[in-house]
């Protein structure tokens, strides 16, 4: 089963973080990667949210906005796709992710139309 692993932190930590611990998280996400080869389907880092659109349709009408949809402490910076034989396999995919530890991971199944 799918799996999409949200991954949620205070976007001005990374704003904040020096060269040899931002290069260190990166080596985490890479050993992540490696070690989750075989479940990883897709995934991505997402640029910072002042970068987002918001877009909604009301009667008719499309409207724009800039930013995300909600004004949050934690923001979403990415995700993973993974394949998992069950939700207690995801969580523990999830609960490796560099991101756990100072933000959080929502995990979520893949929903599938016949």
């Amino acid at each position: 089963m799918q799996y999409l692993l949200l991954i949620y932190e205070e976007e001005n930590r990374f704003a904040n973080l020096g060269k040899s611990e931002m290069d260190k998280e990166l080596a985490e996400y890479r050993a992540f990667g490696k070690e989750f080869a075989s479940a990883i389907q897709g995934g991505n880092a997402l640029q910072p949210t002042g970068t987002a659109t918001t877009v909604r349709v009301r009667e008719g009408r499309r409207l724009t906005t800039d930013g995300p949809y909600a004004e949050a402490k934690e923001h979403l910076g990415g995700y993973y796709l993974v394949e998992a034989r069950d939700l207690d396999q995801a969580i523990a995919i999830a609960a490796k992710i560099p991101g756990a530890r100072s933000g959080s991971i929502e995990v979520r199944p893949i929903q599938k139309f016949s």
